[in-house]
Formats: structure tokens, C-alpha cells, sequence
């Protein structure tokens, strides 16, 4: 089985599959994600895998424009049920397969990587990492979060999926924060 074919059969199964709406984890880690954005409010932002939507309904309360996408179709349904049951109206979320499907042409000011980078070869992902530097504006934000406990499908290491960002030029770390569970940065873009 595809990890694409993976991920549509868990959202078919459950929009909810890791329970990121009540575990305390989850909710935990979202709430500290948030505080650690170094703005009030964005332009414009992007979240590729964005599942269910949770961190997306909250990160559009700081936007004035959400790009949000996952490859799984019962993902993007069910994130688009949940932001409009919130009562989001500004943002769109499109089924995308990543890194193929990766937007071109496209500034934000910021980019969140949540619980993603680990499902990917660290080639694959230090292009996609590349590209969302490429994506921002001087004094963007590139935010990291993930998962520090090995499961099935990761293909890098969390800590080896961060390290590549600090190899990319023109990035300063505003944030670090090593939590027992996960590990969350903060990136910003240096002004040319």
C-alpha cells in the first residue's frame, strides 16, 4: 500500500485518526505551535498535510489568506467541513500530492510543517524544504513540529528532518523548543 493509500484509508476510516481534536497532546502542541509565531496576524499562509483541518481553523483566525492542502481526499473533505463549521471563510484547502503537487508561483509569510516531514526520504524533503524557504517573504516564518517517538511508516528521524533547514541559507532560528514528545522551530527569512 502507497503512504497516500495509507493516509485515504485512515481518513475514510476516521476524519480523526490520532485524535487531534481531544487528546491533550495534540491540543498541547497546536496551542504551543501558536504562541510561538513571532506575528499577530499574516498575510497569507500555507500548511501542506493539513488532515482534518484542526490546526488550520486556528491558524486562519491569524490570516488573511490560508492555502492548505493534504493528498488524502477524505482529509481535504473532512478539513473543509470542520473550517466552515468553524465559521472560517478565508481560506482554501485543495487535495495536492506532495512534493509533485508542491505550489509554484506563490509568497506567503508563513509556512507550517506539522507532523509531514518524517513521511518523506530526506532528499525529497529538503527540496520541499527549499521550496517553502523560496516561498516566503524577507521576515516570513517557516514553522517545524513534530513527532520525536519512532512509529511504522517514518521514513527520516525528527531531529534529522529539522537539521536540514539549518543548512539552507538565509534562515535564522527564532525558535527552538525540545519537548519530551516533539520537537517545534520557528524559522525566519532573512531580508536579501
Amino acid at each position: 500500500m502507497t503512504l497516500h493509500a495509507h493516509f485515504e484509508a485512515l481518513y475514510a476510516a476516521d476524519e480523526d485518526p490520532w485524535a487531534v481534536r481531544a487528546a491533550w497532546y495534540e491540543r498541547r502542541k497546536r496551542a504551543l505551535l501558536l504562541a510561538s509565531l513571532g506575528k499577530e496576524r499574516y498575510r497569507s499562509a500555507f500548511e501542506p498535510g493539513c488532515g482534518n483541518g484542526e490546526m488550520s481553523a486556528q491558524l486562519a483566525q491569524r490570516c488573511e489568506r490560508l492555502l492548505a492542502c493534504d493528498g488524502a481526499a477524505s482529509a481535504v473533505a473532512a478539513a473543509r467541513r470542520h473550517l466552515h463549521a468553524a465559521g472560517v471563510n478565508k481560506f482554501r484547502i485543495e487535495q495536492r500530492s506532495l512534493p509533485a503537487q508542491w505550489p509554484r508561483d506563490k509568497r506567503f509569510d508563513l509556512v507550517v510543517i506539522s507532523e509531514l516531514a518524517y513521511y518523506f526520504e530526506a532528499d525529497v524533503l529538503e527540496d520541499m524544504l527549499v521550496r517553502a524557504c523560496a516561498m516566503l517573504d524577507a521576515g516570513g516564518e517557516l514553522a517545524l513540529c513534530h513527532y520525536l517517538h519512532d512509529f511504522d511508516d517514518r521514513v527520516t528521524g525528527t531531529e534529522a528532518a529539522h537539521a536540514l533547514i539549518a543548512r539552507l541559507p538565509g534562515m535564522t532560528r527564532a525558535v527552538h523548543h525540545l519537548d519530551q514528545d516533539f520537537l517545534l522551530e520557528v524559522w525566519r527569512k532573512e531580508a536579501p
